[in-house]
Order: structure tokens, then C-alpha cells, then sequence
């Protein structure tokens, strides 16, 4: 046991994660000489998501599943919310955090409320709170409970399935979600559009989020924290995306991190930190000659149709405006559309990949907030200042010795001073 010692985050209060203390974890598997994880110590703060990348077999998913001991650790400790886990039944613990895989992991023959209520009836839960709780996850992760709660899973796209693993985890509200490459069977626009969800939930549930991956550029989209494990599971670098872009801490850090390095920095601006335009909206039955005045009046180039929940059907230029009568509530998939946690690089791919100028930026169950450009866009990344935060100390992460948390309230009170 090591005298290193490191002082627990503070915990927003809005924040429903638990931390998470691996300490001097290995695992070793029969008939091996080198062990899969060697002494692995690393403090994955509550509330924060934390991304483990590393090449094929450096035991980032055997580390990930040892938190929820699908894999039983072979020596060391796993304390989850100041709770020694390691001997605890594993059933019992794994119905206490979320778990997501590729695909979604459904249960093919059950209905996705019934996939999604698995859990919370296990649980003990009634009828009736479990069929409230399926329709508060299907509206969580943008799917209409009455056009989604009966289906099966075949009859969902890819990114539908995966937005209902996402909610099946998150049914019994447990402080921990571990996803393992969540992404990774998905096409790319599905892809960041199920980021970008990610990213929104988080905002709402604040979860301790741990997420292996292979995709660098999503580590640093989506994580508060990158944890970079050569074989063995060997921390070469646990820090935020900022300062590991930075500042690689390893050559090959660098060679992980590739060539691309400073387009990645595109990635640490997100589109909900510019300003955006405001958007000419208008509704289904309308009279479209009228929008027409209001959009020449305006000096804007096009009107954007929105259902009755505020989310964007389609946009009207002044040509579509001059040929219609009523504005019609069709659905254009092809408009370009980008969520507020996206970065300013899935923006300005999603604007070139449709030709257009501008996109639309949608926030939480997909509402329409307002419209970016590729003005705006170019401007941001021309002032942006994408040096690495001193101040934020990183979370521990080594591979030998121990860590003793230190309770900042009360080592505080103890010294008559304050918790910062």
C-alpha cells in the first residue's frame, strides 16, 4: 500500500453517478505469463464519463468488465460510491449498473418495453411504475413511447436499437453506466447522432460514465477523462482530451493519437458554445405565401417547418414558399440537422456532406434551438484557444502502488477550514 493519497471531486448536486476506485487491480488468466491487467490503480471520478482507448488487446474491455465483475478481478479492490464490491454477489451488483453493448444487446422475442422493464422487474417493481418508467427512458433517448413501446426489436433501425440499450440500462436509475464500444455498429451519421444523444442524457442524469472505444476522435467528443492503455492494460496517459492533444505524454501516446492531432482540436468546441441564428419557423397548414412576406421581410433564405413538439420536418426556400399553398408536414431526412453537443467538426462535415451553408441545431427530444453557419463555424475555430486547463487536477491513474481517498468535508471541518 502506497502513502499516495488524492482528494475526492467535488460532486456537483445535481450529479447521480457514484465514483469509482480500482485499486491495484489485476487479472490474470490461467496459462498466461503476462497478466491482462497489471496492477491497475485509477480513480474514475462520480458523475464524469470516462473513456478507455488503447489497441485491439490491451485489456481495456477486460478492465471495464471487471467494474461490474463479468470478469472477477484476481487480485486488488473495485470500490464503487466508498463500497467494497469486490466480494458482493455479482448478480446483485450488476442490477445496480448499466450496461451497454453493441446492437443494444436485445432480447429479440421481447417487445422494447419489456426489454427496457427487465431489470425494474427483477427489482420488485409494480406494473405501473415500470410502464411509467419505460415511457420516461423512451422520451429520455428521443423514441415516442406510442410508436415504440409495442414494437420488437427487428423492427427498429440500428441506431433505434442502440438508443433502446441505452434506456434498458438506465431503468433502474443505477449510478454507473459502462458501455462497451456502443458505437461501433452503426453507420457514421447514425453514429454521431447517437453521440450527440449520449451526450445529451448525460446532461439530464449526470451518470458515472465509463466507455471503451477504439475511435479516438469519439474519446475526445464524448469524455470528460481518456484513460490510454497499452497491452497489459498499462496507463500510458489518463488526462482530459485537452491536455493529452496537447501534450502526449508518450511517443506512443503520439502514435495512438495519429498525425491528425491538430484537426482533432476541432473536436474540444461544441456547437452550444456560439452563438447561433435565429430561425423563421413556421407550422403545418399554414398559408405559404404569407410565410413567403415574412421571409422576404426578414431578409432570411429559408422558413423551417416544425411539428407540434417543436422539432424540425423540413426547410422551405423562397422557390418551394412561391409554388405551394399550405405548408405540407412531410419529413425531409436529408435536411441538415446537428445536435448542440456536437462538436464544431461533425457541424461543418454534416453542412459539406449536404452542401449547404447552414444547418440546424436541435437540443433536448430533438427541439429546434436555432441554426449555425459555416461562417460561424470558421470565425470559432479561428479564435479559439484550445490550450490545455493547468488548474484542473486530473484523476489518479497508475499502474503500481495504492491510493487513500481523503474525504475533503470532513478533512476540512477537521482543520476549521472549507471544502473547495
Amino acid at each position: 500500500m502506497s502513502d499516495n493519497k488524492i482528494s475526492e471531486n467535488t460532486v456537483a448536486e445535481n450529479v447521480t453517478g457514484a465514483s469509482i476506485m480500482l485499486e491495484e487491480v489485476t487479472k490474470t488468466y490461467p496459462g498466461q505469463k503476462k497478466s491482462a491487467v497489471g496492477g491497475l490503480t485509477l480513480e474514475i471520478p462520480a458523475g464524469s464519463i470516462v473513456m478507455f482507448v488503447g489497441p485491439s488487446g490491451c485489456g481495456k474491455t477486460t478492465t471495464l468488465k471487471m467494474i461490474n465483475r463479468l470478469i472477477e478481478p484476481s487480485s486488488g479492490k473495485i470500490v464503487i460510491d466508498g463500497e467494497d464490491v469486490t466480494g458482493m454477489n455479482g448478480d446483485e451488483l450488476r442490477r445496480r449498473i448499466g450496461y451497454v453493448i453493441q446492437a443494444g444487446g436485445l432480447f429479440p422475442h421481447m417487445t422494447v418495453a419489456t426489454n427496457i422493464g427487465m431489470v425494474p422487474k427483477m427489482l420488485g417493481w409494480s406494473k405501473e411504475k415500470i410502464a411509467a418508467r419505460v415511457d420516461e427512458l423512451l422520451e429520455l433517448v428521443s423514441l415516442d413511447p406510442e410508436l415504440y413501446r409495442d414494437r420488437f426489436p427487428k423492427e427498429l433501425s440500428g441506431g433505434q436499437q442502440q438508443r433502446v440499450g441505452v434506456a434498458r440500462a438506465l431503468a433502474a436509475d443505477p449510478p454507473v453506466l459502462l458501455m462497451d464500444e456502443p458505437f461501433g455498429a452503426v453507420d457514421p451519421i447514425t453514429r454521431q447522432r447517437l453521440q450527440d444523444e449520449l451526450l445529451n442524457i448525460q446532461t439530464e442524469v449526470q451518470k458515472t460514465i465509463v466507455c471503451v472505444t477504439h475511435d479516438f476522435d469519439e474519446a475526445v467528443k464524448l469524455g470528460d477523462w481518456i484513460a490510454i492503455f497499452n497491452e497489459g492494460a498499462q496507463l500510458e496517459q489518463y488526462d482530459s482530451p485537452e491536455r493529452i492533444l496537447a501534450n502526449p505524454a508518450s511517443e506512443f501516446v503520439e502514435n495512438f493519437i495519429g498525425s491528425g492531432a491538430g484537426l482533432k482540436q476541432l473536436s474540444l468546441s461544441r456547437v452550444n458554445e456560439v452563438e447561433l441564428e435565429e430561425a423563421l419557423t413556421t407550422t403545418p397548414g399554414k398559408n405559404a405565401s404569407e410565410v413567403l412576406s415574412q421571409l422576404q421581410g426578414a431578409g432570411r433564405k429559408y422558413a423551417v417547418v416544425l411539428d407540434s413538439r417543436g422539432r424540425p420536418l423540413r426547410r422551405m426556400d423562397r422557390r418551394q414558399l412561391s409554388r405551394a399553398q399550405i405548408i405540407e408536414g412531410t419529413y425531409d431526412e436529408n435536411m441538415p440537422v446537428v445536435g448542440e453537443q456536437a462538436t464544431l467538426n461533425d457541424a461543418l462535415d454534416t453542412m459539406l456532406v449536404s452542401s449547404s451553408e447552414s444547418a440546424l441545431v436541435t437540443g433536448r427530444r430533438d427541439v429546434l434551438t436555432g441554426i449555425i453557419t459555416v461562417q460561424t463555424v470558421m470565425e470559432a475555430i479561428a479564435a479559439a484557444n484550445n490550450s490545455a486547463d493547468a488548474e484542473h487536477e486530473a484523476p489518479v491513474g497508475l499502474n503500481s502502488g495504492a491510493i487513500n481517498v481523503v474525504d475533503i468535508d470532513s478533512s476540512a471541518a477537521a482543520q476549521g477550514g472549507e471544502s473547495a
